[in-house]
């Protein structure tokens, strides 16, 4: 089964009331930071040492290199770089509950794939209905209903269902290192996206309080949408066709156009995130291109250059090429998930 859904995804801050106070504030928490171990889930590699003494550089007014904040920008991909992605993207598993929730109101899914499929729990079957089937599948259960409705029924799936393999539910499946990340780097004044190949709005539903990212800031694949003035109650239509698909040169296009600016610090985990750190590379200030390379078969999944889901074959390549920072799971990260804190 497990084989099958691999192949299956390869288809698709308080205010002070005067300046002095403010000023004692400001030195009063450099202080206290200076006693709190930065990035505390990461082991003392080379890795670790890197993102810090960039960003000391970058932040550091007297530094040549210094990017004014207003520039600080930085991007993450989410699916296998914020949180897990094995055995299959979890928006599917989404899609696929949401298909046998409502099976009961279409009584023709139990002889029509790829509804059958799912319904009957093969994989097999669900694969041979190939890219067309899976987007069937996708259009169905994210489309026909209001972005509040959509949102409502995303948020109640992530309350409950549970990973398959590691039986928690899915929002327990970030990344801790990664959120340490994400908090020293706006704690630097750097402003945080995610910039995923997933659905927007699947992701807005929830991540903005597990990333501290709000949801201007995350940026997706997209379906088409259309406003209607429903008689004075005002609702936008999710609509059964896909608009922008940001993965590849999608995600550098979506960044520019929603952005406006280069990212300076960019994260990934794939392939599909290659242009992204490239274009990230080709800005004028100095800039951190970050891959993570899934290599902790116990704690979590080894998977790379032929992985049907996540695969990072070219963007390795190009990363040891170009001196890029490459994270080693196993070997970089005390722990993966934040529930292991607790062990």
């Amino acid at each position: 089964m497990k084989k099958s859904i691999y192949i299956l995804c390869a288809v698709l801050s308080v205010a002070c009331n005067n300046s002095e106070e403010k000023i004692a504030s400001k030195e009063q928490v450099t202080q206290e930071n200076s006693a709190i171990e930065i990035l505390p889930s990461w082991n003392d590699s080379k890795t670790k040492e890197a993102i810090i003494n960039y960003v000391k550089d970058v932040s550091n007014k007297d530094s040549k290199n210094f990017i004014p904040i207003a520039d600080r920008i930085a991007t993450f991909d989410n699916d296998g770089n914020l949180w897990a992605e094995q055995p299959a993207y979890f928006q599917l598993f989404f899609a696929i509950d949401r298909v046998k929730a409502l099976a009961s109101e279409h009584p023709e899914w139990q002889t029509t794939q790829p509804f059958q499929a799912v319904l009957e729990d093969d994989m097999t079957e669900l694969m041979k209905q190939g890219e067309h089937g899976l987007i069937q599948l996708v259009m169905t259960t994210h489309a026909g209903n209001t972005v509040q409705e959509f949102e409502a029924d995303v948020q109640a799936w992530i309350a409950t269902a549970k990973h398959p393999t590691k039986n928690v539910t899915y929002d327990k499946l970030v990344y801790q290192p990664m959120l340490e990340l994400l908090q020293y780097l706006r704690a630097n004044d750097f402003k945080t996206y995610v910039v995923s190949g997933g659905g927007v709005d699947f992701m807005r539903a929830f991540v903005s309080d597990i990333y501290g990212i709000p949801s201007e800031q995350i940026i997706g694949s997209r379906i088409k949408t259309q406003f209607d003035y429903n008689d004075g109650n005002p609702v936008i239509k999710r609509l059964p066709a896909l608009e922008f698909i940001d993965d590849k040169e999608g995600k550098p296009l979506n960044i520019q156009k929603i952005i406006g600016k280069k990212p300076i610090f960019a994260s990934g985990n794939s392939d599909g995130d290659l242009q992204m750190l490239q274009w990230t590379a080709s800005n004028s200030y100095k800039s951190f291109m970050l891959y993570l390379h899934h290599t902790d078969s116990v704690r979590e999944w080894a998977y790379g250059r032929k992985s049907h889901i996540g695969r990072l074959d070219k963007g390795l390549d190009e990363a040891n090429e170009k001196g890029w920072i490459v994270i080693d799971m196993e070997k970089d990260w005390k722990v993966i998930f934040p529930y292991e804190m607790n062990k």
